[in-house]
């Protein structure tokens, strides 16, 4: 097999899927601290970002950040061509080194404004935002799409096809059609025809937790990488241990105890220091409970952090949350 060649250096083709809500740059952050070959930002709208008042810090500015991590790229999702392409600009001009366009999204508020995976049923639209970025920007742009709208529309391989025509440097492809939203399990074999299809690479994404899945998923599909998720919610060093062990990159050190409880309180403290205290306290209660459910810790003071309203009484709790339970089965 011919080795495909990835739009910018990746230390291991093992890349952060953008999660709405979640890949912020704190998150980001924290994940190539371990170790990762591509950190995603979350989707950004594009009329949010271009109409955004550059003096004062919006969701979508906060999204569109870059931080110190060579390899990330920013997703923007829209339906309108013009904007799209002042939106690329944007991100390339706050330093993203690739943009990525999102033609996956499955919610109801993205499809109903005709962004999203609703662009896999209109092909068309869809290359014509794909040509306003191409044009609009010197950085490689990739493409993150699904199967297709569902079981009776397949066109993923034939949208493919068309984009690479158009400049697309790489394409990600969740295994599940937009009709099944997160049902059921992702179809790795089914991704396959999109690696044929097209000479760049492919990256497979969508349930992939582990290296055994990453492994599978691998096999299965033929892509050239994977994209993972919902797997590293209060584990942002399995990117790292995936790569580690598909392909011998330097393994990190998984933090248990001690290690841990400072790892958390230091994200934490950057996600308030980026939102601020207010909104960063409800920000961070979703990452406090991945981390105490992977660290199988306290679920009575789990309970307590996503009440509390004092971040001098989370840090004091951190340690004794994150302690492993030991309840008899």
């Amino acid at each position: 097999m011919t080795r495909k060649i990835f739009p910018i250096p990746l230390a291991a083709p093992v890349a952060l899927a953008p999660m709405s809500g979640i890949t912020d740059l704190p998150f980001r952050q924290v994940v190539g601290r371990f170790g990762a070959g591509l950190l995603v930002s979350e989707m950004i709208a594009s009329g949010e970002i271009v109409t955004a008042r550059p003096t004062r810090r919006t969701a979508s500015q906060a999204r569109a950040e870059i931080g110190d991590f060579a390899a990330t790229s920013v997703q923007i999702a829209g339906r309108a061509p013009d904007l799209m392409a002042q939106a690329a600009r944007i991100a390339q001009d706050q330093g993203a080194p690739m943009v990525d366009i999102n033609m996956g999204c499955p919610a109801k508020k993205v499809v109903g404004g005709a962004s999203g995976s609703a662009l896999m049923r209109d092909p068309d639209l869809a290359l014509r935002l794909v040509d306003a970025v191409v044009a609009a920007v010197d950085v490689p742009v990739t493409l993150k799409m699904r199967l297709g709208w569902d079981a009776e529309l397949l066109n993923a391989p034939q949208i493919a096809r068309r984009a690479e025509s158009a400049g697309i440097k790489m394409f990600t492809i969740h295994g599940r059609t937009r009709a099944q939203f997160y049902q059921g399990a992702a179809d790795w074999r089914a991704i396959k025809p999109v690696v044929e299809a097209v000479s760049v690479p492919v990256i497979a994404n969508g349930d992939i937790t582990d290296a055994i899945s990453a492994r599978q998923a691998l096999a299965l599909s033929g892509a050239a990488g994977v994209m993972v998720g919902r797997g590293a919610q209060g584990r942002p060093w399995l990117l790292a241990q995936i790569a580690a062990e598909l392909y011998g990159s330097q393994a990190p050190e998984i933090p248990s105890g001690a290690a841990l409880a400072e790892l958390v309180a230091e994200h934490y403290q950057m996600i308030l220091e980026f939102y601020g205290p207010e909104l960063g306290l409800r920000v961070a209660r979703k990452h406090l409970g991945w981390y105490i459910d992977a660290a199988h810790g306290s679920a009575d003071l789990r309970a307590i952090l996503m009440r509390e309203k004092s971040a001098e009484r989370v840090l004091a709790m951190l340690p004794s949350a994150l302690s492993p339970q030991r309840n008899a089965a």
